[in-house]
């Protein structure tokens, strides 16, 4: 299935999760903030919240510093 992530149109499996295009990133679970359809995906939802054909996802992370 084809779905839109930060601007960039992506491939992924039928039935991946965002838990799933996270790990597709390379990116950590932590400090990530994740939108699918410019609602907010709350981390705990992140392994049960299943993508769909032509989702789009803004995936932000958090990077610290001072």
């Amino acid at each position: 299935m084809d779905i839109t992530v930060n601007e960039a149109v992506r491939t992924l499996p039928a039935g991946a999760t965002v838990a799933d295009l996270l790990v597709i990133l390379a990116l950590p679970t932590t400090r990530v903030a994740v939108e699918v359809n410019r609602t907010l995906v709350r981390r705990v939802q992140h392994s049960e919240h299943h993508l769909a054909e032509g989702d789009r996802v803004e995936v932000v992370t958090l990077v610290g510093g001072g």
